[in-house]
């Protein structure tokens, strides 16, 4: 079974990095509706459920907040894949960037939150190059060395940035969260960008986020920490992301600790209807475990009125709830043979 995954996952690498080779500077690639529903695009799983996922992301807050606190926080519970406010937290080396620090205020900070319990898969760095320079390069290297590294925390953005590049321009605050987007959309990480709001107050806190409107546009979503009383312990933890949905976290400070508790939470959350192909894809899976051939042969297996490249559109686009919600690996592809089908039963998903 496990090879089986992972002859899955190496063939979706191969047909991305097949795409990017084929890009040329000169001509748009473009791709017509019926192509793109050919095509299925394996789902990135979350970093910590329902509040982490894979992408660019703002995480700013007033300074002298606590947010390198929750940062490690962060930090910690993905390193050692323990659930964190009762989100489960998927296990991967993480790489945290305290620019701000040194290494004997990190030492201290960690003691007093998590004692002796160390994290042998988190690892700390208190100095980087700058987007300017070397820093994407030194990222890349980091992941090279650990396969498995699922998030990267840089704390804060204005250590990053260029030198020089203090200017407010949209296109310089676009360019510069661009360039740490451009990294994660390859590598599939998350990364969280530590960072500073204004004093002007807004109702909305994510137009308090420093800097032109471009560092939260260019991003994939943003994290709002504040207070509405700056003495207190206890703040509110705002979530706004693209593939996410809108959360309010109520969070309290542990005076012994300095770790951020979970009171409330408010969210939104919009569960699609049961689907009743998909449902009858998951019976099959979990019943065979793994099966592979030709969509006609699946259609008839289903018992299902419709075409088989229908079938094969349908499956493509639902890939993901297919992942998150069945258990079931799927995956479509062309051989000199035609169009063959492979499904996957996930225990250890379950």
């Amino acid at each position: 079974m496990e090879n089986q995954l992972d002859r899955v996952i190496d063939e979706e690498i191969s047909s991305i990095a097949t795409f990017y080779n084929q890009i040329d500077d000169k001509n748009l690639q473009t791709v017509s509706m019926t192509e793109l529903y050919d095509q299925s695009f394996q789902k990135r799983p979350p970093i910590i459920d329902g509040l982490i996922l894979p992408g660019t992301y703002i995480f700013a807050g007033a300074p002298k907040l606590g947010k390198s606190f929750l940062m490690l926080q962060i930090a910690y519970h993905v390193a050692t894949g323990t659930d964190m406010w009762g989100y489960h937290a998927h296990k991967g080396t993480v790489l945290y960037l305290a620019l701000e620090d040194d290494l004997r205020r990190l030492q201290e900070r960690l003691f007093r939150m998590f004692g002796t319990e160390c994290a042998d898969d988190l690892y700390l760095a208190t100095r980087s190059d700058t987007l300017e320079g070397n820093l994407i390069n030194q990222m890349e290297a980091f992941r090279d060395d650990h396969p498995d590294t699922t998030l990267i925390i840089i704390d804060t953005l204005q250590k990053v940035k260029e030198q020089g590049n203090d200017k407010y321009s949209y296109a310089n605050d676009y360019e510069t969260i661009g360039k740490l987007k451009a990294f994660t959309d390859f590598t599939g990480i998350s990364l969280l960008i530590v960072h500073h709001t204004r004093k002007q107050q807004s109702d909305d806190h994510f137009e308090m986020i420093s800097g032109t409107t471009a560092i939260h546009g260019a991003a994939d979503g943003a994290f709002i920490l504040h207070k509405d009383k700056r003495v207190g312990s206890e703040a509110i933890l705002e979530i706004s992301g693209r593939d996410q949905m809108d959360q309010k976290l109520y969070l309290n400070r542990n005076a012994e600790t300095l770790i951020w508790e979970i009171t409330k939470v408010e969210a939104e959350e919009i569960t699609p209807p049961a689907d009743p192909i998909l449902e009858k894809v998951a019976a099959f899976t979990n019943k065979f475990f793994c099966w592979e051939g030709s969509p006609s042969e699946f259609v008839k297996l289903l018992g299902l009125d419709m075409a088989p490249n229908k079938l094969t559109m349908y499956l493509n686009v639902n890939l993901g709830r297919l992942a998150q919600e069945y258990n079931v690996e799927y995956k479509s592809m062309r051989t000199h043979d035609g169009r063959r089908i492979r499904v996957i039963y996930d225990p250890w998903k379950a």
